[in-house]
């Protein structure tokens, strides 16, 4: 693929740096000369200094033979008017722009759902963007899911699928300590597959020799109700989650309130908390800006709302937080999220999540005991990594920093794959397939290497991220 990227802050270099592991064509604009200087010394692509908004500079960069643009630069109305220059000369190439601007995001999908019908009929978007990512949107979406798993670690759930991928650390003495993987399947009848192995600092796809020691953490795809007697093999046990606490009443935490307190009646929600009238009583909102605490009293009447500094001595206890099962930091500081998720699990909480810069901050949040820490700008990476691999991949997530990547495909009629078992085609440390949804089967399922991959079928499968190209190729995914 040949993606031409507008914006080179911390998104845009690391997202082309994903896509040049991936063997892809970037060529990435930005108009500020330190910036550019930077990343030109730091990735292997073609770096333009000059305006993105430019058509002789897009024309420059090859935008009329490219397969995809995206913006990504600071200003929203600069993304948007990027992508509309682009879509009425080159109306083919793929147009993703990230929109930091709420009114606009929610404008425009408003506009968009209303006019469905005649946006459908006639090929277009709004705008000429094809697809919207706003980074709040993805990070709150990252925290809700978080809370319906439990919140005991970071996990990744899967339509149409009964299985999750979910890290789970092993522990010192533990029955898992010491032994090699391919041991593992016999000390216990569940199903499960480990889909990636942490290390001493390095990710791996393993084999049946693989040696778990503790400490290491564990890419485990199992069942939900599989997790407690798995957790017990890892030295560890499941924890409830029935009384929560949101520190930060800004976007992020009005998205994720909203999500939590106004879809009470979903199936996960409601096996979480019990009964629909619990949900406001045990859920609270706290956030030290006068403006902000007021505003969610008014959005969430029924919620108790703090204006108050969660670090202040003596409040935690004052109001009983200390007893909550789990708190969420997701104010817009997010070094100080870290330190208050560690603070207030110190007083008793025992699960948190934090919102996070980066992957980067994501293991440092893991090493001093967050449970889960979701990184904002990792969650807009991976949303437009999905938006760019195609019809045939559904979803795309990435692992410990992007180093491994987990893709949904739909296998097409011309795949190579076609018609061969799991086992003729393995390459070992390359790809490893999770789950298969055989067409005209409702559900995923694990399969084993005499499962024969046929047109239409769907398959999740974690890719080293090094391979992608390749391991893409193969399945027939390319864009």
């Amino acid at each position: 693929m040949k993606i031409v990227i507008v914006g080179a802050g911390f998104t845009g270099t690391q997202l082309a740096k994903r896509l040049i592991n991936g063997k892809n064509d970037v060529v990435l604009i930005d108009n500020d000369e330190t910036t550019v200087r930077h990343a030109s010394n730091r990735l292997d692509c073609n770096v333009i200094q000059a305006d993105g908004n430019n058509l002789d500079t897009l024309e420059e960069a090859g935008i009329e033979d490219a397969d995809a643009l995206v913006c990504v630069t600071s200003n929203d109305e600069v993304n948007m008017i990027t992508c509309s220059l682009v879509d009425s000369v080159y109306p083919n190439v793929l147009k993703i722009a990230r929109v930091r601007n709420y009114a606009y995001y929610m404008n425009t999908s408003t506009a968009t759902q209303k006019h469905a019908t005649k946006l459908s009929t006639e090929n277009r978007h709004l705008y000429g963007i094809d697809f919207m990512v706003h980074p709040d949107v993805e990070a709150a979406e990252a925290i809700v899911a978080a809370v319906e798993h439990g919140a005991i670690t970071d996990s990744l759930q899967f339509d149409n699928s009964s299985y999750e991928l979910i890290r789970v650390t092993v522990e010192k003495s533990s029955r898992l300590d010491g032994i090699a993987l391919q041991n593992m399947r016999k000390m216990t009848e569940k199903q499960f597959l480990v889909g990636y192995v942490e290390s001493n600092g390095e990710t791996e796809l393993p084999s049946g020799g693989t040696i778990l020691h503790g400490g290491d953490c564990l890419g485990l795809l199992m069942r939900r109700s599989d997790l407690p007697e798995m957790l017990a093999l890892c030295g560890s046990k499941l924890k409830d989650v029935k009384k929560i606490a949101l520190v930060g009443a800004n976007r992020i935490g009005m998205i994720v309130a909203d999500r939590l307190i106004k879809k009470e009646s979903s199936s996960r929600i409601k096996k979480l908390f019990g009964f629909k009238s619990r949900i406001s009583q045990d859920f609270v909102i706290v956030d030290t800006d006068e403006v902000n605490a007021k505003a969610a009293s008014e959005k969430f009447p029924n919620t108790k709302v703090f204006c108050a500094d969660i670090t202040e001595e003596g409040f935690v206890e004052e109001e009983g937080i200390d007893k909550f099962d789990l708190v969420i930091c997701a104010t817009q500081n997010y070094e100080m999220n870290m330190v208050m998720a560690a603070y207030i699990e110190s007083l008793g909480v025992e699960n948190s999540i934090a919102l996070v810069a980066n992957s980067a901050f994501g293991e440092v949040a893991r090493k001093i005991g967050i449970e889960v820490a979701v990184p904002i700008r990792d969650s807009v990476i991976d949303s437009i990594m999905s938006h760019l691999r195609g019809d045939s991949v559904t979803g795309i997530h990435s692992v410990n920093g992007g180093t491994l990547e987990i893709a949904e495909i739909n296998i097409p009629e011309e795949s190579e794959v076609k018609g061969k078992a799991l086992k003729d085609i393995a390459e070992n440390g390359k790809f490893l397939v999770l789950q298969v949804q055989k067409k005209g089967e409702e559900s995923f399922s694990i399969p084993g290497g005499n499962t024969v991959l046929e047109a239409d079928d769907k398959i999740i499968l974690i890719i080293n991220a090094n391979e992608n190209d390749h391991v893409m190729h193969k399945f027939g995914a390319e864009q």
